[in-house]
């Protein structure tokens, strides 16, 4: 569905070399029948500065399920996705392996993008307890 007019399910967001990633998911949530909407935002001060009734009708209030999507930290998104959105991205940094390797071992995947598309939609989405649970777990991985 093209345009900002329908009522999506969920809302993605993404910058940079993340945006494939986003339009992978975009397609596995489409094909599933949702209603998504994929927002490529390569400058987010130049999106908060648009008007505001441009910026609602890119995300709209009716629509609290937004997922970003975005390796470094989840800081900048807090004000796009909300208390009921979620971020997906790298949950630490200094790793060495093949890049595709990385992504599926620290949850940067298309899986984990649909999924935590589906908790937000459901209205569950990932608690602070439980980011907590997956840094303690990996940790554990990294000390083990």
């Amino acid at each position: 569905m093209a345009g900002a007019d329908y009522e999506p399910d969920v809302i993605l967001m993404a910058t940079g070399s993340e945006v494939s990633l986003m339009i992978e998911a975009h397609q596995a949530l489409s094909a599933e029948g949702l209603k998504v909407r994929s927002v490529s935002m390569p400058c987010m001060e130049l999106f908060k500065q648009q008007p505001l009734q441009y910026i609602q009708a890119i995300l709209p209030d009716s629509c609290r399920a937004r997922v970003s999507i975005e390796a470094a930290t989840s800081d900048a998104w807090g004000c796009f996705i909300g208390i009921d959105g979620e971020h997906v991205g790298m949950i630490t940094f200094g790793s060495s392996a093949p890049i595709k390797r990385l992504q599926k071992e620290l949850g940067f995947t298309i899986d984990a993008v649909v999924t935590a598309a589906k908790r937000v939609i459901a209205k569950q989405p990932r608690s602070l307890e439980s980011y907590a649970d997956v840094m303690r777990g990996w940790k554990r991985r990294k000390t083990s």
